[in-house]
């Protein structure tokens, strides 16, 4: 059973940062300094759990562009087993359930391997690829339709 939850205590951020230290820092070699930024304080962070074990987490905060989803992190042994999916269901539910204002635009910077999941829930490649800490990315956009009335 996957359950994903929003992260509220200080321990839930921490089983947060773990999973993306063991997939973004050591699996795919993201300097830490990187993978940290300043808006772990301002963003609104998810934890997935398969079973009961922690192997997910996800964020999305506001920009100047519009709503950005991010830092999407899968443990290996949990992959194609249904926890991306549900972090990008939920994140988008949450999204969609806290803005008080007319949603402008809903994206994120994908990883080549990642974009079939996101293009599942109705995200486009805009623009060309790019680098981002050593990893290929294309920018993906949610349509506008695809945002409630």
């Amino acid at each position: 059973m996957i359950e994903v939850i929003q992260v509220i205590r200080p321990a839930e951020m921490q089983q947060v940062f773990a999973i993306r230290e063991a997939v973004f820092v050591k699996e795919q070699h993201v300097r830490a300094e990187d993978e940290y930024d300043e808006f772990e304080t301002t963003s609104r962070h998810f934890l997935a759990f398969c079973d009961g074990t922690p192997c997910g987490a996800a964020r999305w905060r506001t920009t100047s562009n519009g709503v950005k989803l991010e830092r999407f992190a899968v443990l290996a042994p949990f992959r194609g087993k249904g926890v991306g999916q549900a972090l990008v269901r939920t994140v988008l539910d949450d999204v969609l359930s806290q803005q008080p204002e007319p949603i402008e635009s809903v994206y994120l910077n994908a990883q080549l391997t990642a974009m079939p999941l996101y293009a599942k829930f109705g995200f486009k490649a805009v623009g060309p690829m790019f680098e981002e800490c050593g990893i290929q990315h294309y920018k993906m956009v949610l349509p506008a339709s695809s945002f409630p009335a």
